[in-house]
């Protein structure tokens, strides 16, 4: 049984943040110690992992709730698994879309600031007007 801040150590997951799984029901709550520690065990940590590394990959935790679901039901078609990794990468590209058009605008905007010693800024003057 590890302490919180050993499972916090193997899992790449901060204790805060394993607190606040357990909180929203991502993570079942831990086992306790006579003395009201948390601990926890090689499956927790299991989870936490999986927790850990879907965050990495940009899933929302409601999207990692429904992945967990779908790791932990031995009768789930890979199929489901694909559809919400499709939709994700869907989602990846719209994000990845809307950055390219923000730093186009801000390339736009920077070379049409003098970046002297002149007050007037065109960067300014559009986040003013916008």
């Amino acid at each position: 049984m590890l302490n919180i801040g050993e499972a916090a150590q193997a899992s790449g997951v901060s204790a805060k943040m394993i607190r606040h799984y357990e909180s929203i029901g991502l993570l079942p709550a831990a086992q306790r110690t006579v003395a009201g520690y948390r601990v926890y065990g090689e499956q927790d940590v299991r989870l936490l992992q999986f927790i850990h590394r879907g965050r990495a990959l940009g899933f929302s935790l409601e999207k990692i709730a429904e992945l967990l679901a779908l790791w932990q039901d031995q009768g789930r078609a890979s199929a489901d698994v694909r559809r919400l990794a499709e939709q994700h990468i869907a989602e990846l590209e719209r994000k990845i879309d809307e950055l390219q058009a923000m730093k186009r605008t801000l390339e736009t905007l920077a070379r049409s600031c003098h970046g002297d010693q002149r007050s007037d800024c065109p960067i300014l003057d559009d986040l003013a007007t916008h």
